[in-house]
């Protein structure tokens, strides 16, 4: 299967749900034009009460329209966007990219993987147990978060559903992603 973008979404106010697009602008350094969490400097509501001069590394969410399927055949109702992803995928295996990654969307956009979403309590207000869905324990016991990747914006430009993916793999050592 191809790796292609499947779906495009933003919110311009602080949402869970995003609203699916024609297209998304990326822009470097920044994130989503338009989108509530663009910016060099943390945009989430916890992390900017923390310290609001750390480094934006949640600029652009990813989650893989693999995980919707998944979801679906366990009973819940979910689509693009739904869970607070600007970017849709299909036929990339996000979870499974190194820290570091790089997604190269349609002709321009690059996004750099920085790593992991933590799934966060807000996705059971879209359906109750949506949040332990998204988590689960590999063979060792180890807890698995299901709920995407966050990237950062490296080259800009305008992304929209069908737009080809290729990964570019960084150097090895690779690093496995951790929540950030």
């Amino acid at each position: 299967m191809n790796a292609v973008v499947a779906a495009v979404s933003r919110s311009a106010k602080h949402t869970l749900v995003k609203a699916n697009q024609d297209s998304i602008r990326l822009l470097s350094g920044l994130g989503v034009d338009g989108d509530a969490h663009q910016g060099a400097t943390v945009k989430h509501r916890s992390r900017v009460a923390r310290d609001p001069t750390q480094p934006n590394l949640r600029q652009v969410h990813l989650i893989h329209a693999e995980l919707h399927e998944e979801l679906r055949a366990a009973g819940f109702i979910v689509s693009a966007g739904q869970m607070g992803e600007n970017i849709t995928t299909q036929g990339v295996d996000l979870l499974g990219l190194p820290a570091g990654a790089r997604l190269c969307l349609g002709g321009a956009a690059v996004v750099e993987v920085t790593g992991l979403r933590n799934p966060c309590a807000q996705l059971d207000r879209i359906q109750p147990g949506l949040m332990a869905a998204t988590l689960g324990r590999n063979q060792h016991g180890n807890l698995v978060r299901k709920a995407g990747i966050m990237g950062v914006v490296i080259a800009g430009g305008e992304v929209r559903p069908g737009d080809q993916i290729r990964v570019e793999l960084p150097p090895q050592p690779h690093r496995p992603l951790a929540p950030v």
